[in-house]
Formats: C-alpha cells, sequence, structure tokens
C-alpha cells in the first residue's frame, strides 16, 4: 500500500521553495495531502499571513500535484496523523525538531531545507525596503512648473 504524506505549511506568498517542498512530497509517496494553515493560526504565532486563507488553498488546490487540500487549525498533528492515517509528514526546516514527537506515532518526519533561498518573509522584507524607497524618491521630487 503506498504511504500517505501530509504537507504542512503557510504558502503565503507563494514562491518557488514552497513548490519544491510540495513536489518534494510527492515524490514520496501515493496520497498527497497538503494542509493550508488558516490565518487564525498563523496569527498565533507570527503576523497575519499577506494572502488571506482562501486565497492560498486555492492556489494549492490548483497545483497539479496534491490530491487533498485541507485546512490546518492547529500545530499539533496528532489527532491528523490518526485520523487521516498519515505515513510521512513534511514541513519546511525552520521548523526542524517541532514535529518529532509524531516519529513517537510510526510517522516518518522530514524537514524540507528551505536553506538560504526564497522565503516569504523575506519576500515582505523586500517590498516593503523597495517601497520605502519608492515612496522616499516620490515624496522628495520637485513639483514641475505649472504653466
Amino acid at each position: 500500500m503506498k504511504p500517505i504524506v501530509y504537507v504542512s505549511g503557510t504558502f503565503d506568498l507563494f514562491h518557488s521553495n514552497h513548490l519544491k517542498m510540495i513536489e518534494y512530497g510527492a515524490g514520496l509517496g501515493g496520497t498527497l495531502i497538503v494542509g493550508v494553515s488558516t490565518d487564525d493560526l498563523v496569527s498565533t504565532y507570527k503576523n497575519p499571513p499577506s494572502v488571506p486563507f482562501e486565497e492560498r488553498q486555492a492556489i494549492i488546490s490548483a497545483l497539479k500535484y496534491p490530491h487533498i487540500v485541507i485546512p490546518q487549525r492547529s500545530l499539533e498533528h496528532t489527532q491528523r496523523v490518526k485520523d487521516l492515517n498519515i505515513d510521512i509528514f513534511v514541513v519546511g526546516d525552520d521548523w526542524r525538531g517541532k514535529y518529532d514527537y509524531l516519529r513517537d506515532l510510526g510517522v516518518q518526519v522530514f524537514y524540507f531545507p528551505y536553506g538560504a533561498g526564497v522565503s516569504s518573509s523575506k519576500l515582505k522584507q523586500q517590498i516593503t525596503k523597495q517601497y520605502s524607497e519608492l515612496k522616499k524618491t516620490a515624496d522628495d521630487h520637485i513639483n514641475p512648473e505649472v504653466v
């Protein structure tokens, strides 16, 4: 029987590392379930996502890899693993060690390496910096002569 793989994420400002993690999950087994964190959940541990939950879920659902896309309302996955018979759990390596407890339930846990590449947080910082620079330039311009 092919394993059931669960990929967990917020998937805010969807980027290539998100896609790579979902592709990695798809390569591990038969059924790929992607859990997209709700806005309420994300807001419990950091700023709310820039892209609303419904849009993030629609983006993930439009990909060819997931068989099922579901809301993720908790960071505690014991019951979800039992309810869905999850064999493999994949999450970004920024969560390294946080889900090791799932191994006690017989689940293989993989922390996908984002590395120094793209992340939603880095994208937000870059957009904020660029906006500040553009705003300063716009605010400091000389008004043209009106004839």
